[in-house]
């Protein structure tokens, strides 16, 4: 698969690059995508919800009433679940979302991911850039140039650039990941991903089948 190349002003290089067909031509497998999609959104739980059950209320423990002859229910105390402020019952308790998925399945879902992208035609390969400085308006000035500006971005840079991210940092709708982050969520969840080309080596190389 051939890609042309642009420059951050938004115009054609002149220059092709090829996209390995392992990696961004493959069949994509759905259940992949999905597992490795799952795993991520467990993993940003902090799983530190809690309520209360009946055993760790602080209610006194006095019968309300008689037993028999109110012509109602019969109940216990306060602590019981049926009464307002009473203990829940199985209530959620702080717990570990996270669980154990196979690389060799995580890499066949970021190609899964990058595999429909680049069919879908939402893939954008860019010289390599990077910013003097942090600007917002600089980064903004770059989306309108690449037709993106009105569509959520996924920038992948080979190295971690602070001056890029920063300058999208205030931007709701555009992302800046280096290769060693990028991750299945962020490509499903881009409506564009813009790539530097610097950086396809490195996601052939990190996502070759071994």
């Amino acid at each position: 698969m051939e890609l042309k190349v642009y420059n951050i002003n938004g115009s054609e290089t002149g220059r092709t690059i090829s996209l390995d067909d392992s990696i961004f031509a493959i069949e994509p497998n759905d259940h992949a995508i999905y597992l490795d999609c799952k795993q991520y959104l467990a993993d940003q739980r902090q799983g530190t919800s809690k309520a209360k059950e009946r055993s760790e209320n602080a209610h006194s423990t006095r019968k309300l009433k008689r037993q028999k002859g109110t012509g109602g229910a019969r109940s216990g105390d306060l602590k019981s679940p049926v009464f307002v402020g009473g203990g829940r019952i199985f209530g959620p308790k702080p717990r570990d979302y996270r669980f154990k998925l196979n690389i060799k399945v995580k890499r066949l879902a970021r190609r899964s991911a990058l595999s429909y992208k680049a069919a879908d035609n939402a893939m954008t390969v860019v010289e390599n850039f990077a910013f003097d400085a942090p600007k917002t308006k600089k980064m903004v000035e770059v989306l309108n140039k690449l037709n993106v500006n009105d569509k959520k971005s996924l920038f992948v840079v080979e190295n971690q650039n602070n001056f890029v991210s920063l300058s999208a940092r205030n931007l709701k709708n555009v992302k800046v990941v280096s290769v060693s982050q990028l991750n299945t969520y962020d490509i499903v969840n881009a409506t564009n991903i813009v790539v530097s080309e610097g950086s396809i080596p490195e996601i052939t190389r990190v996502l070759a089948t071994k």
